[in-house]
């Protein structure tokens, strides 16, 4: 990545709370996994520590961790044994992120010089299904610029990517996807008692995009109570 883009990926902008929210975790397991405990090491350097705050980057990484935990059941031991090993074959800055995991709902594992890798295990095994599920909704455009498509309902494939964070927009805040229109803005307005057409008509967007704006803040607001 470019120098300039790789700072506005690596700023800490997201505070922990805010994080957890976006991802649709408890607030106590994202502050495990960037925090640890005791003697256990978290899974996700964050770019600041005091106060907690994660960058773009670690809000991706904490993505991944949260389709492991909730759509593939791999326990965070074996994540972070995976991560350890990982380091072994290559290293990257943002494990989570840039490197192309596979699993069988168990264990983690990478393709490496024509070998699988059982990564929770150290050893070389059968092609198990590959994880590609949440790795969907996060794209990188040619200047190394990565866009994240939250959930907004559901983590199911069906799930429209109609809503859109990255730090090159909004200041990594909520927006219509393609557009710099805040979610929380036009949630603020529909309160407001604005009709969703004449929203979707100021805006130039269609009433669909605006509903769904909707529905991520008044998700998110659920989410926090």
């Amino acid at each position: 990545m470019k120098p300039g883009t790789n700072g506005m990926m690596e700023t800490p902008i997201y505070g922990l709370s805010e994080a957890a929210q976006y991802l649709r975790v408890p607030l106590n397991t994202l502050r495990y996994w960037v925090q640890g405990g005791g003697t256990i090491p978290p899974l996700v350097t964050l770019a600041k520590r005091e106060p907690s705050r994660l960058s773009f980057m670690n809000l991706l990484e904490c993505h991944m961790l949260s389709s492991m935990r909730a759509i593939y059941e791999v326990k965070i031991p074996k994540v972070r044994k995976a991560l350890i090993n990982l380091a072994k074959y290559i290293r990257h800055e943002h494990p989570l992120v840039e490197q192309a995991f596979q699993t069988d709902r168990r264990y983690l594992f990478i393709e490496h010089l024509g070998s699988i890798v059982n990564l929770s295990k150290d050893q070389q095994i059968l092609l198990p299904g590959v994880m590609e599920f949440y790795l969907e909704r996060i794209e990188r455009d040619p200047k190394g610029l990565f866009r994240f498509y939250p959930f907004v309902m559901e983590r199911t494939r069906n799930e429209p990517r109609l809503i859109q964070i990255t730090p090159a927009v909004g200041f990594g805040k909520p927006v219509i996807a393609g557009t710099g229109i805040s979610t929380a803005v036009v949630a603020s307005r529909f309160n407001g008692r604005e009709s969703v057409p004449d929203l979707a008509s100021e805006y130039g967007v269609s009433p669909k995009q605006i509903e769904e704006a909707i529905r991520w803040e008044q998700k998110t607001a659920a989410v926090a109570a």
